[in-house]
């Protein structure tokens, strides 16, 4: 993570380079974040129009971080708050389960889940002879990656910081204590809305639970204080068998195929359910200890959690994401981290007995950590980054970032070069990105297209204004469009242009070099 937005070879002739879902999910947080800064709720990567469908919270504390400390905020998301974040999630981790449990060794190997919890894609791969990789080859992403999602680890702080006072107010009511617990709990669906919608339903279930069982209300008041899917079953097993960059079993994706189109209910329970035990197993690797822990339902933290691990695996088995399917599989993150700490405390307890071997604990560590290992060594920590932010690129648009606020007009996303990129492809190839706001600091006419699907904007109707702007050779339709949507600066890399010249827009050069001219509408 520290690594991405920084120059990446000698010089920066190479100019900034990016990792992971950095050259895309950060890239995002940044703009969003440049924008809130300037105290503008408008979309960044869609011109003229408000901010929706989508939960502000964390890119609102960026921008008052950055606002209060001066911090750039490119710095702030890549190189500072990853590492308290992670400081936290560990130090909470470490805090919920010693205060549940009174356990300091299920506590440390809660912690240990946590922080390097992975999948068992490592042994497929290596079974199969292509090397020691797979993080992600059963879908969900693991702990190594949890600070690429920034949001996803702030949740995490938010709904361990509310288990722990929870705790705490069980021991001992303080309406100050009440507040926090509350507040905690309630910010969650600000920042990462799959946290919210599930500790909430943990909330509603522990509740009712504790309301019913023990007469006492205190959970139910901390859920009524605190309070973009569709239906498409089994999405997230199909594509893990049938896709050849996941698990990728042909011959089981046909089967699944065929007994779904003509059911066979045996058959078609079989092989659902031997692709989902894969898809849970494999996925959770030895956090699959989890399930040798007793349901205790006497413990109000039990009752909140298994709910919580089971929606987040029902959610993503049952539904998808509208415009991006594979979006609701970060419900499942909080399946597994939780089934973490449920295996840490499994460890514990058996720690207490000298039944635990030395080398059962040895054995459970060298299962656990390979996807750490070579999930750094592969994907985080290579010479080169897959996605750069060229130096040529990164002149203009701090040139732009200094002049007057005004629309930015680029070109639109080119899916074939995409493809035919090479690595480290520019962020003008690599996918549709919000880059040119996100370091220029203004609005840009259409950008990021992958997000306006996910957000549920009208962005095609967009593209297809500028495509009929560039091959047109109307110059009053070219002046009227420019003029009705308010575009003051157009954004052109190298070989990149419209029909009609600049002169005849009514378009000043203000900045060119080797790969990119910038022209500002008069």
């Amino acid at each position: 993570m520290a690594r991405s937005g920084l120059c990446w070879n000698d010089g920066c002739t190479g100019g900034l380079g990016f990792w992971g879902a950095n050259g895309h999910d950060g890239i995002w947080h940044i703009a969003l974040s440049e924008s809130l800064s300037k105290g503008s709720f408008l979309m960044p990567i869609f011109s003229g129009q408000g901010i929706e469908n989508y939960h502000i919270g964390f890119d609102l504390l960026l921008a008052l971080f950055h606002k209060i400390s001066f911090i750039p905020i490119p710095n702030l998301y890549f190189q500072v708050i990853p590492p308290v974040l992670a400081f936290l999630v560990g130090l909470l981790t470490y805090k919920f389960v010693l205060l549940w449990t009174r356990s300091e060794k299920a506590s440390l190997w809660s912690t240990f889940f946590v922080y390097f919890g992975g999948s068992f894609g490592w042994l497929v791969s290596l079974i199969r002879g292509q090397g020691w990789g797979g993080e992600s080859m059963f879908w969900s992403m693991q702990s190594v990656s949890t600070l690429i999602n920034p949001p996803f680890a702030l949740s995490l702080v938010f709904l361990l910081a509310g288990l722990v006072l929870l705790l705490k107010l069980d021991e001992k009511f303080s309406r100050w204590i009440f507040l926090l617990c509350v507040l905690s709990f309630g910010i969650l669906i600000e920042i990462k809305v799959y946290a919210g919608i599930l500790a909430l339903g943990g909330l509603m279930v522990a509740g009712v639970y504790s309301l019913i069982i023990e007469r006492k209300s205190l959970i139910i008041k901390v859920f009524f204080s605190g309070s973009l899917i569709a239906w498409q079953p089994f999405w997230f097993l199909e594509s893990m068998v049938g896709a050849s960059d996941r698990f990728y079993a042909p011959k089981l994706a046909e089967a699944m195929l065929a007994y779904k189109s003509q059911p066979v209910i045996g058959k078609f329970v079989l092989a659902y359910g031997l692709t989902f035990v894969l898809f849970i197993v494999g996925n959770m690797g030895t956090r699959i200890l989890f399930l040798l822990r007793k349901i205790r339902l006497n413990d109000k933290v039990e009752i909140l959690i298994y709910p919580i691990i089971a929606a987040g695996i029902i959610i993503p088995t049952l539904f998808v994401q509208e415009g991006t399917p594979w979006n609701t599989i970060q419900f499942f993150y909080y399946s597994l981290f939780f089934t973490s700490i449920l295996s840490g405390a499994v460890i514990g307890k058996w720690s207490k007995s000298s039944r635990l071997s030395a080398f059962i604990k040895m054995l459970v560590i060298l299962l656990t950590i390979p996807t750490t290992i070579f999930t750094l060594k592969d994907v985080y920590l290579t010479e080169k980054p897959p996605a750069v932010l060229p130096a040529a690129e990164t002149e203009a648009l701090n040139f732009i970032s200094r002049q007057p606020d005004g629309v930015v007009l680029t070109y639109p996303f080119d899916e074939v070069k995409s493809k035919n990129a090479v690595s480290p492809s520019p962020l003008s190839e690599y996918v549709t990105t919000a880059y040119v706001s996100a370091f220029s600091g203004k609005q840009v006419f259409l950008e990021d297209e992958m997000n306006l699907d996910i957000m549920q904007y009208p962005w095609r109707e967009r593209r297809s204004l500028v495509g009929n702007f560039l091959n047109t050779l109307d110059i009053d339709s070219a002046k009227t469009f420019l003029e009705e949507n308010n575009i003051k600066y157009v954004y052109w890399l190298k070989d990149q242009h419209a029909r009609i010249g600049d002169k005849e827009l009514n378009m000043t050069l203000i900045f060119s070099n080797s790969d990119v001219t910038v022209f500002k509408v008069n």
